[in-house]
């Protein structure tokens, strides 16, 4: 290979990786991004926030450990409804729901970009979304790549 054809591929490269970063400086800046960091500011300081969090996890740990024997383990039914009541109490939490909220319009925009990004790249291009709304009509509908099945024969 020729050394010019190397560093232009270099130059190329490093323009290409500077342009995603000022992308991101962007998204960062959107107030949807900054929408997010303040609801998630809020869920980690706000103190009746966090020990409803808290509770929740406690119960969460103990939950796992009553499903290994299922119904025959003795506090079944104590830490089923335990458990059922603190995640209530925390999805019924103001911040929680905010931020929840903000999560999903963060996510909505980062899959929108993520989908505009692949589609100027070929219109084949699988974009692991998540979300049915940016799939393409293809067989594979964001399943590739994600982890999660999807059916296609790629």
């Amino acid at each position: 290979m020729e050394v010019g054809y190397l560093l232009t591929a270099t130059i190329e490269k490093i323009k290409t990786v500077e342009q995603a970063e000022g992308l991101a400086q962007k998204i960062l800046e959107s107030d949807v991004a900054q929408n997010y960091q303040s609801c998630y500011f809020l869920l980690y300081t706000n103190p009746v926030t966090k020990e409803k969090i808290r509770r929740f996890s406690r119960l969460k740990e103990q939950y796992e450990e009553v499903q290994r024997f299922g119904r025959y383990h003795p506090d079944y039914s104590r830490v089923m409804k335990e458990v059922r009541e603190a995640k209530r109490e925390m999805d019924l939490d103001e911040n929680v729901a905010a931020f929840r909220v903000a999560e999903n319009e963060l996510q909505m925009l980062l899959d929108e970009i993520s989908v505009i990004i692949g589609r100027a790249v070929s219109e084949g291009i699988k974009v692991p979304t998540g979300n049915p709304f940016f799939s393409t009509g293809s067989s594979c509908g964001g399943g590739c790549g994600s982890g999660s099945s999807c059916g296609c024969s790629a």
